[in-house]
């Protein structure tokens, strides 16, 4: 008797084991399963954009077989976790509305009708028609200034005057400013590399060479480096700074080359949104390390705005202090919605909207009276999410996608709440994420960056370019004017030439 009730206990105290492995390998399996369907969401959405994106054949293909091989092999992971029942069916693709093209543009009418309009023997009927149109481009202008100096002779000593050439931002050069400032403009607003200018020229009736284009390009970053410098010490002179960078590659050495780019940086600086001054500077770097900012902002003192990359943590300490951005935070639970309609994401987005509505109420107000609102309106919203996000942290699975956009925003909880004692700062980095953007869809056309030079000059360029699209310029006149005016202007005056105090021709402050 005593030994059959010993075989039960031990075999009831193997069943609990197993029982216990279970319930680990099942949420095990759970966290997995959650964390491939979130990964499966993702690619599906870089893959879709791949498709709508305007890359060469080489990018495209490149891009799309990684994303392919990705999806596979997460597709496959997913289905030996699944049941045959469980498994998710395809959604229907929407294509997006497409904008009607503007009423004003000369419209030219070309009708395509059917050769035969017989069917069975007899005349068929005209019972309407389906119009759609697509946007054409014509050619730019060239014109040619024809400059004539007329040559004085003095009769009596037969010395010979003539009026002196006025000076040129390239010495004796065959293209004026409009020409060097178009050429600037297609390149790192437009995005449209050399060779493909000179193709477009040539159509045009106007040969100019590749090698032409590129010394004018070359010249015209030496000359518009001390722009730049000033514009950085602008952005310096304020207390709050967003930071951001993007990948870019670039070609390596000559001596490591061998047809080979690795993976550079274009940093981006930018004061607060709140900020009077509206401007960007970019910076080239060699690698994402953090030292890089570190020698951009030098002795600078704030509060710097930026994401959770970790590059940036070596700065923070007496001099410069953190504030996280909202936007990302909010981002990791749209994804986590998107991917699994999670109903804990859904909460965490309704009491982070609740706060950037409260924003929208605020955004043209004053720092004072901004800090005002938050404080009486903010504080309680993000007490409210914080209270839950800690409640709800103790029930979710480690390691899985839910977690990991939780503790996203609890890690970074000092950071992201600074914004409420602070009138003066955003509450998320959107602000420059809008200017890197332009260089995220310019990358679609780079091949690489030829040297660091090269890179350093697209981003010296690229940032008079945004900061005067920020002031409301059109690039093209400003850069063409200041082209004008640069190689006379005192080097003590040159901060009237930035965007930001730049006024057009026939317009007076």
């Amino acid at each position: 008797m005593l030994e059959r009730l010993a075989q039960q206990t031990a075999l009831a105290q193997q069943q609990a084991i197993v029982l216990e492995r279970q319930a680990r390998e099942l949420k095990h399996k759970t966290a997995l399963l959650d964390k491939l369907t979130y990964e499966m969401a993702v690619l599906k959405r870089l893959k879709f954009a791949a498709k709508t994106e305007a890359l060469n054949a080489e990018q495209r293909s490149l891009l799309q077989e990684s994303l392919e091989e990705d999806l596979q092999a997460v597709g496959q992971e997913i289905e030996q976790l699944r049941a045959p029942a469980e498994r998710a069916e395809g959604t229907e693709k929407r294509q997006p509305k497409r904008l009607p093209l503007p009423e004003h543009l000369p419209r030219q009418e070309f009708v395509h009708e059917l050769e035969n309009t017989e069917c069975c023997g007899q005349p068929m009927t005209r019972m309407g028609e389906e119009a759609s149109e697509k946007l054409d481009y014509q050619p730019g202008v060239f014109t040619v200034h024809r400059h004539v100096r007329g040559k004085w002779v003095c009769a009596c000593c037969s010395t010979l005057k003539q009026q002196p050439v006025d000076a040129h931002i390239i010495d004796k050069g065959l293209a004026t400013t409009g020409l060097l400032a178009q050429v600037l403009v297609a390149k790192y607003a437009d995005h449209l590399p050399l060779y493909r200018q000179e193709g477009i020229y040539a159509r045009a009736g106007v040969p100019i060479l590749r090698s032409t284009l590129a010394q004018w390009v070359g010249n015209c970053g030496v000359q518009l480096q001390p722009l730049v410098d000033a514009l950085r010490l602008a952005v310096l002179g304020h207390r709050v700074i967003h930071a951001d960078e993007t990948p870019a590659q670039m070609l390596k050495p000559a001596s490591q080359r061998n047809g080979k780019t690795h993976r550079a940086y274009l940093w981006a600086y930018t004061p607060s949104q709140h900020e009077e001054l509206k401007a960007v500077v970019y910076n080239f770097c060699e690698s994402r390390a953090g030292s890089h900012a570190k020698a951009f902002l030098e002795d600078w003192q704030g509060t710097l705005v930026v994401d959770d990359y970790s590059g940036y943590k070596q700065l923070m300490g007496e001099r410069i202090t953190e504030a996280g951005c909202w936007a990302h935070a909010r981002r990791k639970f749209f994804e986590l919605r998107a991917a699994s309609k999670s109903q804990i994401a859904e909460q965490a987005l309704l009491l982070i909207g609740q706060l950037y509505e409260i924003e929208r109420q605020g955004h043209s107000a004053s720092a004072d009276e901004r800090l005002r609102i938050r404080q009486q309106q903010s504080r309680p919203v993000i007490d409210k999410l914080y209270n839950w996000l800690t409640e709800h942290r103790a029930k979710v699975p480690e390691g899985s996608a839910t977690a990991k956009a939780m503790d996203y925003s609890l890690r970074r909880w000092q950071a992201l709440t600074r914004f409420l004692d602070d009138g003066q700062l955003p509450i998320d980095n959107n602000w420059i994420e809008n200017q890197i953007r332009p260089v995220a869809l310019g990358r679609k056309n780079w091949l690489f960056a030829g040297s660091l030079r090269a890179g350093q000059r697209a981003a010296a360029v690229m940032s008079l370019i945004q900061s005067a699209k920020l002031n409301g310029h059109d690039p093209h006149a400003y850069l063409k004017d200041v082209m004008d005016k640069l190689p006379t202007w005192p080097n003590s005056r040159i901060d009237e030439l930035l965007p930001q105090h730049w006024m057009p021709a026939g317009i007076s402050a």
